[in-house]
């Protein structure tokens, strides 16, 4: 594909949370960017290596088909690379400062979020959070988490 966005995606367990919130949060974000860029080509790239808490991949299938269906709706000529394959890929980029950009979509956009994790910096509610027990590997969830059960 020549003259195109690739977009190095990932779903990431958070994602779960709200797929329907991601994709339409992308395309928005992914419009964006294409009209600064004078562009209305994509490449949909699934890429797992960009995180360390991938989403399960019917998930992560699910919101990358519901995006590529979401801009090819808007009139954007795009196309998926194969999801769970290992490609190859040669790519060359222009050498100006909006040749390589980030984005991270969030699954809560538009809410308001209890916690910021210290280690990812990802926004999440605190209903979102799971239980762990800092006591054993085989926590029932009826404790404290000192120790003691809560009866």
């Amino acid at each position: 594909m020549e003259e195109c966005v690739v977009l190095f995606c990932c779903v990431e367990k958070l994602d779960e949370k709200n797929p329907d919130n991601v994709i339409t949060s992308a395309v928005k974000n992914v419009r964006k960017r294409l009209k600064t860029l004078g562009v209305n080509r994509v490449l949909i790239y699934p890429y797992a290596h960009l995180t360390s808490t991938l989403g399960s991949p019917r998930v992560a299938l699910a919101i990358l088909k519901g995006l590529e269906d979401a801009l090819f709706a808007e009139s954007v000529e795009v196309k998926r690379a194969p999801f769970g394959w290992y490609k190859e890929f040669e790519i060359r980029g222009k050498g100006h400062p909006l040749a390589d950009l980030s984005m991270t979509i969030c699954p809560y956009e538009g809410t308001e979020c209890d916690f910021t994790c210290p280690y990812c910096h990802h926004p999440f509610k605190e209903a979102d959070a799971v239980h762990v027990c800092q006591q054993s590997a085989g926590c029932t969830g009826t404790c404290s988490g000192t120790g003691e059960k809560n009866d």
